[in-house]
């Protein structure tokens, strides 16, 4: 198969021919037909996880066919139409068997524990754990955005932050998870405020829902967050992940509201300082979100199938495999708006 495959971290790469892999016994091969570009893959390529071990493809949001199957899998078939949770789980921890698969502590990740998805074939395993069966409305370039982004983001609004209708929500950075939430809160029926420094991610956090657009290079978001929703918000999240949104997003907070960090902190920000003096006089709860587990990929899909949820209309710009490692390297700026 064809694959993009890097040797060294930081450094261009190109794809390759490399061998086919084989389904674990638990396992199976997946016929690559959409997959996601997502600022996580720069900084694996970067070197910034230390799971990743080369010479690495990676990729981790992916939509295909079952293509192989392992000897000891019993629910799925070659041909069936399959995503796949960015975290891959165990199925027989304690976290597993309460229904916490997105921190299973033995999990794989596809493009960072081993070889991932920017190749014609990928390998799951624990296939009856992981595997997501699409709808056939869902197309693969869809089910490809939902595979990190979308559901990560779906995890963070609903079953962490616990959005209502009526619930101002909050959200610091419009990039492919910012984004996302941004439509699942306001079809939830909240009132969401999006929070970026780029215009053309803020006339796209309109167009999906946001009835407040910030431009945080203006300075300090958090006294016009106050003032605009009458007190603060009910659930704020830091889709970005830096120490400036974290704080922010706390500040933005209503008393005995809810903060869900979403992006990853990482580098000189894996540690930040936090207002806990707020967060304890006001009571406020600090949340927070990692991934969603493949069964609750029918609450996403029912939500789609309703016509509330449209992940499609964040799809701006198809590349081909052999585009894609120039256009990784390309996110260490900012990550085009939507995704890709």
């Amino acid at each position: 198969m064809n694959a993009a495959l890097y040797r060294h971290f930081a450094r261009p790469f190109a794809v390759e021919p490399v061998p086919d892999p084989e389904p674990p016994e638990d396992g199976v091969v997946i016929a690559v037909r959409a997959t996601g570009l997502c600022r996580s893959d720069w900084h694996g390529w970067m070197g910034h996880d230390p799971t990743i071990a080369l010479p690495h493809v990676p990729g981790h949001e992916f939509a295909g066919v079952v293509a192989a199957v392992g000897s000891g899998v019993r629910g799925w078939a070659t041909g069936d139409r399959v995503t796949v949770p960015f975290i891959c789980a165990c199925g027989a921890c304690a976290q597993c068997a309460a229904g916490d698969q997105q921190v299973c502590p033995n999990q794989t990740q596809p493009g960072f524990t081993h070889w991932g998805s920017f190749a014609e074939l990928v390998a799951i395993d624990h296939a009856d754990q992981n595997l997501v069966r699409l709808p056939d409305g869902v197309d693969f370039a869809t089910a490809a955005s939902l595979g990190c982004r979308f559901s990560t983001a779906f995890r963070a609004v609903v079953d962490q932050g616990r959005a209502r209708a009526g619930e101002w929500v909050v959200v610091h950075g419009c990039g492919g998870v910012g984004l996302s939430a941004i439509m699942i809160a306001a079809a939830l029926g909240a009132r969401v405020v999006a929070v970026d420094i780029r215009e053309p991610a803020l006339e796209l956090a309109r167009e999906l829902g946001a009835e407040v657009a910030l431009d945080a290079r203006r300075g300090d978001m958090a006294p016009t967050i106050l003032e605009r929703t009458g007190g603060g918000a009910h659930l704020s999240l830091d889709a970005l992940g830096s120490t400036e949104t974290c704080r922010a997003s706390i500040q933005s907070l209503r008393p005995r509201g809810r903060h869900v960090q979403v992006g990853l902190l990482l580098g000189k920000d894996e540690d930040p300082p936090l207002p806990m003096g707020r967060v304890v006089a006001q009571e406020l709860e600090l949340l927070g979100s990692h991934g969603m587990q493949a069964h609750r990929y029918d609450a996403l899909f029912q939500m789609m199938e309703a016509g509330l949820l449209e992940p499609q209309r964040l799809v701006r710009e198809r590349i081909t495999l052999e585009e894609a490692p120039e256009a990784l390297a390309a996110l260490g700026g900012f990550a085009p708006v939507g995704v890709q």
